[in-house]
């Protein structure tokens, strides 16, 4: 191996890439746009949903639960007849629909314990889980401190402390951000460097590698190298310019022992996506490969949903991926302030599963390179 011909090729590889103004916009959406897009549109808090109200008893109490709902959580009520909440919500107009009976107010002060029907679209999956229990509370308080005549409630027995480390705020923008990130690392290695390979493929530019003396250990590690370079500059900028400037997320670790983990994440995407572009023929089976291996990645790999909720087959089958382990690296080290004498053992497992990527990727595309001599 010579390293010269490691940073030629590298240099080569950077200049295509710079020439490609579609993969250039991909970066620059994938590391701006698309992180703040996941920060400021995470559903699982209620916002802005729309609710329509019947109100067939026309009391001050059932004017004082109507006025109850606002935003952020609601949008302000439609008021609509019995007749139109059916065709309202089958139209997809309104997530819930409360039905206000007749002599409800009568009926509450009479002790009879009258019945509210709400309707609930459940589609909106996020909207209607959290909702349900929004429209519950605000409903039955609005009940009691009407009745009672004063908003105070009886002292509990016991009085629960929560206290929420790490995330004070409880702000999803904090979470989405830092994991979107993650995605878009492992996202745009692979492509980078699966799309490079094939590129060369198709404009017929791996014959004239062939010709030259330079080894595929060579030319393989000159595409990772470059392409791990301009993903780990993007990321560097992507967190302190949009994470830290614009999302104004408080980040409590070290930010050189995160991106010193993004880089051996790298390392193992990379030789993935080399990998995948020696299996690839051409730039649409490139795609079709990447739904197959993103998605699993992505949504198994701890960031989207708590890896102990999954079933225990697949938290053993996903110990496979490196973005697992570094999803536990950067939450650890980001948001819960970790060293480096907490998360060595994510270091290590993410290191050697980049070392048998590399070694499978370098084995395949040597053997793609001697079919094609």
């Amino acid at each position: 191996m010579r390293p010269a011909n490691i940073l030629y090729l590298g240099i080569k590889e950077l200049r295509s890439l710079a020439q490609d103004s579609i993969m250039l916009a991909l970066i620059f959406y994938a590391f701006s746009f698309a992180i703040y897009a996941a920060a400021k549109a995470l559903p699982q808090t209620l916002n802005r949903a729309p609710i329509a109200i019947v109100d067939e008893d026309r009391s001050p109490l059932s004017a004082r639960i109507i006025s109850a709902f606002y935003p952020p959580y609601f949008v302000t009520p439609v008021m609509i007849d019995q007749a139109g909440m059916d065709a309202r919500m089958d139209a997809g107009l309104a997530t819930f629909a409360l039905n206000i009976p007749p002599d409800f107010q009568r009926d509450v002060m009479a002790g009879h314990m009258p019945t509210l029907q709400l309707n609930v679209d459940a589609t909106r999956m996020s909207q209607a889980f959290a909702g349900s229990g929004y429209v519950q509370a605000i409903t039955a308080a609005e009940v009691r401190e009407f009745v009672q005549g004063h908003r105070r409630t009886a002292p509990p027995p016991a009085d629960l402390v929560i206290r929420a480390r790490f995330n004070p705020e409880l702000n999803e923008a904090w979470f989405g951000s830092v994991m979107e990130l993650v995605n878009s690392i492992t996202l745009l290695s692979i492509i980078l460097t699966g799309a490079a390979l094939i590129r060369e493929r198709e404009h017929g530019t791996v014959e004239h590698l062939l010709v030259m003396p330079v080894t595929p250990f060579e030319i393989m590690t000159s595409k990772v190298a470059a392409m791990a370079l301009v993903v780990l500059t993007a990321s560097a900028a992507s967190l302190f310019f949009v994470i830290q400037g614009v999302l104004e997320v408080p980040l409590a670790g070290s930010r050189l022992l995160f991106l010193s983990g993004a880089l051996l994440l790298l390392f193992a995407t990379t030789s993935m996506g080399i990998f995948l572009g020696t299996v690839s023929r051409s730039m649409p089976q490139f795609g079709m490969l990447l739904l197959l291996v993103l998605l699993p990645l992505e949504i198994l790999s701890g960031g989207t949903s708590p890896r102990e909720s999954m079933p225990a087959a697949i938290q053993l089958l996903m110990q496979a991926a490196p973005n697992t382990h570094f999803v536990m690296l950067s939450q650890a080290v980001l948001y819960r302030g970790a060293g480096l004498e907490v998360v060595w053992p994510e270091f290590i497992k993410i290191a050697v599963i980049g070392v048998i990527l590399f070694s499978l990727s370098l084995a395949r595309f040597r053997r793609t390179i001697g079919e094609m001599a």
